[in-house]
């Protein structure tokens, strides 16, 4: 898969998780923009492929903002990345409009956890400017029954929408959306057969960093993390998306022997 200049494959790489949002589900994620250079550092000397810039909680119950409020958020912080860095970044967003004002700024990927269909123009935008896409599965109302047509007749269904707007093939990335409209006996079906969507011919991303499938406190969910990494390290998954980077580059690197 190709993103920016990068190209990712034969093994699983660490997207590194940078919140600019006061209200984040974990607040140990939560980064100011004058904090941001020290944590971007830390992240790709831990380990770190990609920056993941998210300026909008989706976290359970969220409120949401609008896209002239997250762009307020990540404009800076995304230009001091892409000045400081040679990593690849990603922008967390829903909205076109802020897509559109990242992808002007030099972003090279979006991750929108509504998989290209909140928006109607998204998935041009994307195009427009050759980027790279992350497509989420995600459900208005919780699924039911089997889980497994529903995820994959919508991922099927953006990623038509996709190709058909331009999209390259080699620039697609999909997310099964684990926490996202789905019970907790549900996530883990997931997470336990996610390389059943790789039916739908497309490299992986496995979102679970602390996620409240695991129980407990969000401050102990790290144990758990890092097996549901090496798991997915083991279906070769092509992407953890992760909070704590060191670590889970660390589980990464048991799984291949490095």
């Amino acid at each position: 898969m190709k993103i920016g200049n990068s190209n990712f494959e034969n093994y699983t790489f660490v997207m590194a998780i940078i919140n600019l949002t006061p209200d984040s589900f974990w607040a140990g994620s939560r980064t100011s923009a004058d904090k941001l250079l020290f944590k971007v550092e830390q992240a790709v000397k831990d380990g770190a492929a990609i920056i993941d810039l998210g300026a909008q909680s989706t976290r359970p119950n969220y409120t949401e903002v609008s896209a002239d409020e997250e762009i307020s958020r990540f404009e800076r912080p995304l230009a001091l990345v892409k000045e400081n860095f040679g990593i690849p970044v990603s922008v967390d967003t829903y909205f076109e409009k802020s897509a559109r004002a990242a992808l002007s700024m030099g972003a090279d990927m979006i991750n929108d956890v509504w998989g290209l269909t909140h928006d109607k123009n998204m998935a041009q935008t994307v195009s427009e400017f050759g980027a790279s896409v992350c497509i989420m599965h995600n459900a208005k109302t919780p699924l039911l029954g089997d889980i497994w047509g529903s995820i994959e007749d919508f991922l099927q269904k953006s990623v038509d929408l996709a190709i058909d707007s331009g999209i390259e093939k080699d620039r697609i990335v999909l997310d099964g959306g684990i926490g996202f409209a789905k019970s907790k006996e549900q996530n883990f079906e997931l997470l336990n057969g996610y390389d059943r969507l790789y039916s739908l011919g497309y490299p992986l991303l496995l979102g679970t960093s602390r996620k409240s499938m695991f129980g407990g406190n969000v401050e102990d969910r790290l144990p758990q993390t890092l097996e549901s990494t090496r798991l997915a390290a083991k279906k070769k998954v092509l992407f953890v998306r992760v909070h704590d980077v060191k670590e889970n580059a660390e589980a990464i690197k048991e799984v291949y022997g490095g």
